[in-house]
């Protein structure tokens, strides 16, 4: 990976997130969190949004955000214009998001998955390509122009 990933998270997250970083840390990859470090309680959209600006500004790319559901921290991430988070309960789902949508930002349930799961979603979300084409017409309908 020749950017910078990006990482986000909340209370609910912190554990997954920390196992992310142990993940890429394997895999030889640089990446910046933007919190939180902690299992305190928090409010995701405090790390979401960071997490965001910084995949929009090219600083990072791809992102990664966590959160209980993963739900919340998608719904933040997705207020964003040049955000496309994908919220992935399997592998499969990553694929779809990365070839169909372009996602930039893989979004993951903290509560609902497991460390094997997490890896092998992360794996098809940083080995699959996106597809163009037909998908690229309908990217290109998502932001909402005024």
């Amino acid at each position: 990976m020749s950017k910078i990933i990006g990482l986000a998270s909340d209370h609910a997250g912190h554990e997954l997130k920390e196992y992310v970083k142990q993940w890429l840390d394997a895999k030889g990859w640089e990446y910046k969190d933007f919190g939180t470090y902690s299992a305190d309680s928090c409010d995701y959209a405090d790390f979401a949004h960071p997490l965001a600006l910084a995949v929009e500004s090219g600083e990072c790319y791809p992102g990664i955000g966590i959160c209980g559901s993963g739900e919340g921290i998608s719904m933040t991430l997705n207020k964003h214009q040049g955000i496309r988070a994908g919220l992935c309960w399997t592998p499969e789902i990553a694929h779809l998001i990365r070839q169909h949508n372009d996602a930039n930002v893989l979004v993951m349930p903290g509560r609902f998955i497991d460390n094997a799961t997490a890896a092998a979603i992360m794996e098809e979300f940083f080995m699959t390509p996106f597809e163009g084409g037909r998908h690229q017409t309908r990217i290109d309908k998502i932001p909402i122009k005024q």
